[in-house]
């Protein structure tokens, strides 16, 4: 069993390595049996596809090189502060009644 992800889909981060360093984007999907982010617009792989048809539909798919997001490691991102839209660890505090609730350590504001 692996740490705990505290980025999820959604938030808004910047890149702190690799070739996107110091790029920010939102959180489109997260794959947390791999630790894994994938950020819109950014780390963009190319993908060679053929055209297929579908018999039953009419729908089918084009050829040609797709670009999308390919996957980020989640140490490689941090959550950006929404107040100041600076680079911030996450933190959990419990609350009265119990519920987990992330908040911004460099602030300490709630997040949701």
């Amino acid at each position: 069993m692996g740490k705990a992800m505290h980025i999820r889909k959604d938030d808004s981060v910047v890149v702190i390595a690799g070739k996107d360093k110091g790029k920010t984007g939102r959180v489109i999907r997260t794959e947390p049996g791999r630790r894994r982010v994938f950020v819109e617009g950014l780390n963009l792989i190319k993908r060679h596809t053929r055209p297929r048809s579908v018999k039953d539909t009419q729908k089918a798919q084009s050829s040609g090189i797709i670009e999308k997001e390919g996957p980020i490691d989640v140490s490689n991102v941090m959550l950006l502060d929404p107040t100041d839209n600076k680079p911030t660890r996450i933190g959990v505090r419990v609350g009265d009644d119990g519920a987990r609730h992330r908040y911004a350590k460099r602030t300490g504001k709630a997040l949701e």
